[in-house]
């Protein structure tokens, strides 16, 4: 297990669809591990293979770490099979947008099938923080960045601020 370099925007990656997984084997379960110890040590509770330049249809979550605790869930080939006309609105960030916090109204419950780390298939209802966690990560899978739901000017505006905390970054 290790901790992978998470890609940040503008880096053109992070717009690739992801692949399926042909089957849950030791390579997966690897990556899987390799995502969840990346979104630890970036303080996250969400990533999708493709931040860390795997463009496969693999996310993990872990909506109990805040609180101290570890509770780690992988869900591979994630596909929405139902979602809600009711909204919600949560002030969403993303560790490849570091820094910038918008709200984005999604819907407010969704049913997901997805295969777990065994390779088994199931299917979660979801509302609350963990509907709207895994439509931000399914969304990274298609390409899409949460600011890709918010206004061209507010979306500019936070690719100029993640463009200049970049370059002081690399100048020190």
């Amino acid at each position: 297990m290790s901790v992978r370099p998470i890609l940040t925007a503008p880096d053109p990656r992070l717009k690739a669809v992801s692949t399926d997984v042909g089957a849950v084997d030791d390579e997966i379960r690897r990556l899987i591990d390799d995502m969840a110890d990346s979104m630890y040590a970036a303080d996250g509770i969400g990533l999708a293979a493709v931040q860390i330049g795997v463009p496969k249809r693999v996310i993990v979550m872990d909506l109990d770490q805040k609180s101290g605790k570890k509770n780690p869930r992988a869900f591979v080939n994630p596909k929405i099979v139902w979602a809600s006309e009711e909204t919600a609105t949560f002030e969403e960030g993303c560790l490849s947008v570091p820094e910038i916090w918008e709200s984005v109204d999604r819907p407010a419950r969704i049913k997901c099938e997805y295969l777990d780390r065994d390779g088994k298939a199931q299917l979660l209802e979801a509302d609350g923080l963990l509907a709207t966690c895994l439509q931000h990560e399914m969304d990274h899978l298609e390409g899409v960045l949460f600011i890709d739901h918010i206004s061209k000017l507010k979306r500019s505006m936070a690719l100029r601020k993640l463009s200049k905390a970049k370059r002081l970054k690399e100048t020190g």
